[in-house]
């Protein structure tokens, strides 16, 4: 590897206005295959750290665009912990094609998320809390569950735990599996996203942070799904919704879903929610999907009720 290529593989995507959080640097690891993925840690800044917060961001998310919520963690004392999950950010794609957005099965997710958390666990002080975003929920949430990590606490934004799809689309997606289509887009790239017609946000400065990164860093981006990701998926929340493994989660939970969800199936979050021993759940009215990127006040709403959630784990 040359000298420019190991330079960059230690530097973070800049762009004005998202700093790194205070002393954060890269640090890569191998996964599944031998994959070579990448994370970012932060170390807490408090004389007695708090614990680490793992974020687990969503598809088609990286490192670089949980800058402010890693900031807001370590204000709170905790070190932090944020993954390029493998086949998004600049973790090792996983088609030929990168812009696919392609998983063979979740376990290689979960697998990520545990090679990385061992990979740093003397520098990790305890106790662990994860606080996961959309596909990243349905990680999370499977990991602690098969109880592949330990976390204390947990906190869920807007999770994947169910989507909006029908038992016809179901026998497609299996068949287009069973084809041997797992590769190919299962819908095409159309045009490019404006603040208008976004669905996730309301706050056009954090919706524009994640495109200022891209036109910085133009291999940080991913496309649409493979009919192997939804198949992937299904698999995944078919397996970790059922009540019996729910109810063995012994650890407080949090939940916020957002009030004008259009991405994944809300009415989930309450079957999950209510399965679960300890979990509080509420709905951020107004708030579009990346509840975590969207205006202050409501982002005030979510760190209001992680706060609880650390009080009531006694963190």
């Amino acid at each position: 590897m040359s000298d420019t290529e190991t330079s960059r593989r230690s530097e973070f995507v800049e762009v004005p206005g998202n700093p790194a959080p205070t002393g954060a640097r890269i640090i890569w690891f191998e996964g599944i295959a031998g994959r070579s993925l990448r994370a970012c840690v932060a170390p807490s800044q408090a004389a007695k750290p708090r614990g680490t917060a793992i974020i687990c961001p969503g598809r088609t998310e990286f490192i670089e665009k949980y800058f402010e919520t890693a900031r807001d963690l370590q204000s709170r004392g905790f070190a932090v912990v944020i993954l390029d999950w493998p086949g998004q950010g600049l973790s090792d794609r996983l088609l030929d094609d990168p812009a696919k957005g392609h998983i063979d099965r979740f376990e290689t997710f979960m697998g990520a998320l545990r090679n990385g958390l061992d990979a740093l666990r003397d520098e990790l002080p305890r106790p662990y809390v994860s606080l996961a975003h959309s596909m990243g929920g349905a990680i999370a949430l499977a990991a602690i569950a098969q109880k592949l990590v330990k976390v204390e606490a947990a906190a869920f934004s807007a999770p994947m735990w169910g989507l909006p799809i029908n038992f016809v689309a179901r026998y497609f997606i299996w068949a287009m599996r069973a084809l041997g289509k797992s590769g190919d887009y299962a819908r095409q790239p159309g045009p490019d996203e404006t603040f208008e017609s976004n669905i996730v946000t309301h706050d056009r400065a954090r919706w524009q942070l994640q495109r200022n990164l891209i036109d910085v860093a133009p291999e940080l981006k991913l496309g649409q799904v493979t009919w192997g990701w939804l198949g992937a998926s299904l698999d995944i929340l078919d397996r970790t919704t059922k009540p019996a493994l729910l109810r063995g989660i012994d650890i407080p939970v949090y939940v916020a879903s957002a009030g004008e969800e259009k991405l994944v199936d809300n009415k989930a979050h309450t079957r999950v929610a209510q399965n679960l021993p300890h979990c509080t759940h509420e709905v951020i009215d107004g708030a579009c999907h990346e509840i975590l990127m969207e205006t202050d006040d409501k982002r005030a709403q979510f760190w209001a009720g992680f706060d609880a959630l650390l009080s009531t784990a006694g963190i």
